[in-house]
């Protein structure tokens, strides 16, 4: 289970979830001796594997460019280190694109131990949030760059790697990897499997330092008593980090009346179930002078999804299922089963929320279910089913927060809650949904406009999806023949999203329509470079260079 900040390992999302956190425990006895013929037999084993068990496969990349990189490896793996064929083995699963099919490489590659320093990826950057004692000086500190190479292109070359739903599972991996040297040296990050050499940039002054692996990984999760904390010393621990280990728990804030819900991980405790606990807090709450509610799911990596039905039931039933009094908190590790939780309490409540935006897709692949190569004993695992909860048309990847609360560095050393305060100072402000209801009433397309450029520069809307609804509103206008305002709604969606396909699709439709046939073309080209198999702009642009 996911463990403390970060996320790696996750659960499956359904009652026959399969937890991946044990891998990262170094296994007993001597590791296998390997080959370059048993790891090509291990990278054949793991291919098929994968084709049989996954649910499918190759819904992000090709069956042809899969295999193509399996046989590339498959040709290089004589020349390779056995770190280094685990790391590149971690990368064509990562190919799979599902934050539920991954290599679980702890065991193989942090036996040796990982870096005695724990990275957090903040919104003004990464930092050293932990650290062991020997190393305190390094508290604080930015990372500048990675063995030279600039710290937001040293994330870039670690992506690949990372098995994820959406750009979150980086935000939560990425650190994690910068703590693994023999990851740091295949992807050419470190000249070493067994060190590291960062640029960090504290207090105005940048240095250089060398570290080596003195810790064990799973520490990374639960860092010990000896690890020290970047948090100032007088600085609060916020709620959400007070019981990282309670499945669920809540709490009455009497100065601003509210009833605190944080809700760890989608599993029973013995003592008393999730409807039960529910229930009773929420009941509780009814009958005093509370006016709030808040349920906080950004720690929650998942369970069984089977058991988040009650939590719906109960918030509709109460009395804070109004707009302004119930607030849903969600982060990067909001995945898997706590994403279903999301989608029904985005779909059946008056819920707002709040934070960063979940760690996986609404309509999500999920019930991981394991392969172990049988050379290496290497463990993988795969998805075998699709949750559809929303509308197939759903194709967001993450659920994003109605009001952006990023964490910083200096949130975290100050001890400050973002979500929270964000929460307590709310104030109503017109929806996307609301301008647009406006503008369609009122046949106003400028001042729609106008009001979506305000609406789109408050800090608060960061991760709104507005995408989705631009189109809707260019292809509305469309319909009602008003082509020019059309174009002006789609130029507008296609310079804040430009590399979006069904964007540049319509805007091809658009051109199409008032007769600019260079323009169309052009932005067809652009969608099918974008997305080869966007099927309408294929037929398009076929239609009109016929013409």
């Amino acid at each position: 289970m996911n463990k403390y900040w970060f996320v790696f390992v996750i659960v499956a999302a359904t009652a026959f979830g399969v937890p991946a956190f044990a891998q990262t425990h170094p296994p007993t006895g001597a590791a296998p001796q390997m080959t370059a013929e048993k790891w090509r037999e291990d990278l054949r084993f793991m291919a098929a594997g994968i084709e049989k068990l996954h649910q499918n496969a190759f819904h992000s990349v090709s069956r042809e460019e899969f295999y193509r990189e399996v046989n590339a490896l498959e040709q290089k793996i004589g020349s390779l280190e056995d770190h280094q064929v685990v790391v590149e083995l971690m990368r064509i699963v990562a190919l799979v694109g599902d934050g539920h099919t991954g290599l679980r490489w702890g065991a193989p590659l942090a036996a040796a131990g990982v870096l005695p320093v724990r990275f957090y990826y903040f919104e003004d950057g990464i930092f050293i949030q932990n650290a062991l004692p020997e190393h305190k000086d390094l508290l604080g500190a930015k990372v500048v760059a990675v063995n030279g190479v600039a710290v937001d292109k040293a994330v870039d070359k670690l992506r690949p790697y990372i098995w994820r739903d959406n750009e979150m599972g980086v935000r939560s991996n990425a650190p994690i990897y910068l703590s693994v040297p023999p990851i740091l040296h295949t992807v050419g990050l470190s000249n070493s499997k067994n060190s590291a050499r960062f640029t960090l940039l504290k207090e105005g002054t940048e240095r250089t330092v060398d570290l080596k692996p003195t810790a064990k990984l799973n520490e990374l999760w639960d860092p010990p008593a000896s690890w020290l904390s970047a948090r100032a010393g007088d600085a609060p621990v916020p709620h959400w980090q007070k019981q990282p280990e309670n499945k669920y728990w809540s709490e009455i804030l009497p100065e601003s009346r509210t009833l605190y819900i944080q809700y760890n991980e989608v599993q029973n405790k013995p003592e008393e179930s999730i409807e039960a606990f529910f229930n009773r807090v929420i009941e509780s709450a009814e009958n005093q002078p509370v006016e709030r509610l808040v349920i906080d799911l950004r720690r929650n990596g998942g369970g069984n999804n089977y058991l988040n039905l009650p939590i719906t039931i109960a918030v509709i039933r109460s009395k804070f299922n109004v707009r302004g009094k119930l607030f849903v908190i969600t982060g990067r590790e909001t995945f898997s089963a706590a994403q279903n939780a999301v989608n029904d309490l985005e779909k059946y409540t008056n819920a707002i929320f709040v934070g960063e935006p979940t760690g996986a897709s609404p309509n999500h692949f999920g019930d991981a279910r394991p392969i172990i190569l049988p050379n290496s004993q290497v463990r993988l695992q795969a998805s075998t089913l699709w949750w559809q909860d929303k509308d197939p048309r759903d194709v967001r990847v993450w659920k994003a927060p109605h009001i952006a609360a990023d964490l910083t560095f200096e949130d975290y050393k100050k001890g400050r809650d973002p979500a929270m305060e964000a929460i307590l100072r709310y104030k109503p402000k017109p929806t996307l949904r609301d301008i647009v209801n406006e503008a369609r009433a009122k046949g106003d397309v400028a001042g729609f406009i106008s009001k979506y450029k305000e609406f789109k520069a408050d800090p608060e809307h960061k991760y709104e999806d507005t995408l989705t609804v631009l189109n809707q509103v260019g292809h509305f206008l469309l319909g009602q023949k008003m082509n020019n305002e059309a174009l002006s709604i789609f130029k507008i969606n296609a310079a804040e999203n430009p590399n979006s396909a069904i964007v540049h699709q319509s805007l091809g439709d658009v051109y199409a329509i008032i007769g600019d046939k260079t323009a169309a073309i052009a932005n067809y080209k652009k969608a099918l470079t974008i997305d080869p198999k966007i099927g309408p702009a294929a037929a398009a642009l076929k239609e009109l260079e016929k013409k």
